[in-house]
């Protein structure tokens, strides 16, 4: 029996919980072996062969997340005599000489579209400061694992390391599809975009969108966010755009993966964000049979290469979304 240390101490909500949700399924199946979780906040139930640490003061602040790193991470791997650490936070543990594996799920130092310091200087600092400490741990690191064969590319380009250490294991999807999409007979067509409120995710080309639409009297739909627009001054602006140009988007804040399943069943989704790595909505919609209007990217492209229902647009042109929208309204 090995003893393995999995870190992921930066999950707290969207993909990074659903990767850390479904690896620790995978690791509960795994009897043979011994699993150690240290986590901040999610909640996790310990079981025969994983035991939960918590140590939520680590979000306080990147000094606590850097005391972590640098001198308590080290220290959780000596006193528990692991075999094996594996890392689901894109960056390995530094200072120990045991066997790693590093997870590589954040899609931003990979992008093409480069943020400037103006335009949003956190996730400026992600593509030009922490993506240097990812690159670092993917050459250092015994094995990577990335979530799509694009990131595989990625990674192989431009840090030039062997194919051979990377290897690609999709997220599991466990959900149970009792009903599959079916067009509603409502004469209001509904659209929804279950996504964070980050500024890649580009909310901002819907509303857009949802603008021309109105121009040309088209109002017989609804577009329905999962955030509240009152997460950070970019959300505000969202909001207030909403309200300005009475348009009929609503922001519904955050609902449960049931609800967000439900919403797979009856109505269209809209996933116009430009940064991902799978884009795990529509991964789970197309378990249902979900209409689904996609950003014409690598990651999308490749996740629903093989579904039919599906239609792409240019994540930069709100006219090429706008037609889209126009024929599933007017259809």
């Amino acid at each position: 029996m090995m003893i393995r240390i999995v870190f992921n101490v930066a999950a707290e909500s969207g993909g990074a919980l659903s990767v850390l949700n479904d690896f620790y399924e995978i690791c509960k199946r795994d009897e043979d072996n011994e699993y150690i979780f240290v986590l901040s906040k999610p909640n996790l139930q310990g079981s025969k062969n994983v035991k939960i640490i918590k140590l939520p003061w680590i979000k306080k602040s990147w000094f606590h997340r850097l005391f972590f790193d640098h001198f308590v991470a080290p220290l959780i791997i000596k006193k528990n005599k692991a075999d094996e650490v594996i890392s689901l936070q894109n960056t390995i543990i530094p200072y120990i000489k045991i066997p790693q594996s590093v997870l590589v799920h954040n899609a931003l130092p990979f992008s093409q579209y480069r943020f400037s310091l103006l335009e949003n200087r956190v996730l400026w600092v992600y593509q030009n400061v922490l993506s240097r400490i990812i690159f670092k741990s993917i050459k250092r690191a015994d094995r990577v694992i990335v979530q799509t064969e694009w990131m595989k590319r990625k990674c192989i380009q431009k840090l030039n390391i062997n194919p051979n250490k990377i290897q690609v294991m999709r997220p599991e999807i466990n959900i149970q599809v009792e009903k599959t999409y079916s067009q509603s007979n409502n004469s209001l067509v509904t659209f929804f975009y279950p996504a964070s409120c980050a500024t890649f995710k580009n909310h901002k080309i819907i509303i857009d969108a949802c603008k021309k639409l109105k121009e040309e009297e088209i109002l017989n739909f609804e577009v329905i966010f999962t955030i509240s627009g009152r997460e950070n001054k970019h959300a505000s602006n969202l909001y207030s755009s909403v309200l300005e140009n009475d348009i009929p988007v609503r922001f519904a804040g955050e609902i449960s993966r049931d609800e967000v399943l439900e919403y797979f069943t009856k109505s269209i989704l809209l996933f116009p964000s430009y940064i991902e790595t799978v884009g795990l909505p529509l991964v789970e919609a197309k378990r249902f049979g979900t209409p689904i209007l996609a950003s014409s990217s690598e990651y999308a492209e490749e996740v629903l290469k093989d579904y039919n229902n599906v239609r792409f647009f240019n994540p930069f042109k709100s006219d090429e979304l706008l037609e889209l929208m126009k024929r599933k309204i007017l259809n």
